[in-house]
């Protein structure tokens, strides 16, 4: 054992693979109901885009969480895995008549609708059910993230949800549908978050958006303010667990909930981030001429993040001890940008060790692919492990 890694264990493990610590998972779903249990009214609900392991997806459902989902086949793999049906929300800008007839049928908590066009096809496919759709209306709420502009999402020009100046005109439409039930609003402005300024700025303007309502008579029973909450990627033995203290006290501060509201949040990243690493074998250490490379079996296949973002993920030589080296960690993809960090500082490496690409709980097996037709890599638990000794 090095570490938090069994890695006698993996030794017998297929590389590259994932591995989730379930220990940290249970104590991450533990403060996150400690911190929402001291407020009234708010709801959590996983994001299953981040990791839809089912195995992993068990212990989210199993802790009360809700699930937030962007497909139907998300839904189903909910449904698979324990989630009640009336805490599932689903979004997203393109969703299949099939999709929103498995939501109907299934009579999820709501939609959060994206558009006027998507209002009225739910509304015709409702009437032909003779049921009526729950929904909440995602608001483009113009607030600006500092995050990647790539997982940025809350700008007025953005393919997500209505803009503000269609938002009143969209709720007097459902009122005049006979199969939709308006519920609410619902507001995402990106991901990885870490500048709780920027969440105080979206409870700002959802405040005067209320205020105007108000005005107008117009009730909202619930307020959805997506997710959104980053992780510590560069130190994640530090901080396994996100600050949910500050995050959920600031919106308990600065976003002035009506009698009788419910708040709710769609956290996937800040959920899983940390519990899950890429285990990769190195194959070959090879010298170039001014730098040496750590060509491990893991690829962007196995892990996109790095290629597609630019992402930075800390890596460890987990079975090494020898003083600190500097290498280019590279994978076997036949693509340029194969890379997963350059010119780090890891444990000598030598072929056959085990390195661990940390914090890749979140958006690294499910959108992993079979590029150069390769095989996915497994998911395994902690639990896993134990039994296969």
């Amino acid at each position: 054992m090095k570490g938090k890694f069994p890695v006698e264990k993996f030794e017998k493990v297929r590389t590259p693979f994932y591995y989730y610590d379930t220990d940290l998972l249970r104590q991450t779903l533990s403060a996150i109901n400690s911190e929402t249990g001291k407020y009234n009214d708010f709801y959590v609900h996983y994001a299953i885009k981040a990791n839809a392991n089912p195995k992993v997806l068990k212990i989210i459902s199993q802790s009360g969480l809700g699930a937030d989902c962007v497909s139907g086949g998300e839904i189903q793999r909910c449904l698979e895995t324990g989630f009640s049906p009336k805490k599932i929300v689903y979004a997203g800008v393109g969703k299949a008549d099939w999709e929103i007839n498995l939501g109907l049928d299934k009579n999820i908590f709501c939609f959060n609708v994206e558009s006027v066009a998507e209002l009225e096809v739910i509304n015709e496919l409702a009437a032909k059910k003779g049921k009526v759709a729950r929904v909440c209306f995602r608001i483009n709420p113009d607030v600006g993230a500092h995050t990647n502009a790539k997982i940025t999402t809350g700008l007025a020009e953005n393919k997500f949800g209505i803009a503000m100046r269609d938002m009143e005109p969209a709720i007097a439409e459902a009122a005049r549908m006979e199969n939709i039930k308006f519920i609410g609003l619902h507001f995402h402005i990106g991901s990885q978050i870490l500048d709780m300024g920027d969440f105080s700025a979206l409870c700002n303007r959802i405040n005067n958006i209320l205020d105007e309502l108000d005005k107008k008579h117009i009730k909202v029973e619930n307020i959805n303010v997506g997710g959104g909450l980053g992780i510590d990627y560069q130190h994640p033995n530090r901080m396994p667990i996100p600050d949910f203290e500050a995050y959920f006290s600031t919106y308990a501060r600065h976003l002035k909930l009506r009698p009788g509201q419910k708040l709710h949040f769609e956290l996937g990243r800040s959920v899983v981030g940390q519990m899950g690493s890429l285990i990769t074998r190195c194959l070959y250490v090879k010298q170039g001429t001014a730098k040496q490379f750590a060509i491990v079996d893991a690829g962007m296949s196995d892990l996109i993040r790095p290629a597609l973002y630019q992402a930075y993920h800390k890596i460890e030589n987990i079975t090494s001890d020898e003083p600190l080296s500097t290498y280019d960690v590279v994978g076997p993809i036949c693509e340029s940008s194969d890379v997963f960090a350059k010119a780090i500082d890891i444990n000598k490496t030598h072929r056959g060790d085990l390195l661990a690409i940390r914090s890749a709980g979140a958006y690294g097996e499910i959108m992993a692919s079979q590029y150069n037709c390769r095989k996915l890599p497994e998911g395994y638990i902690t639990e896993d492990l134990v039994e296969n000794e």
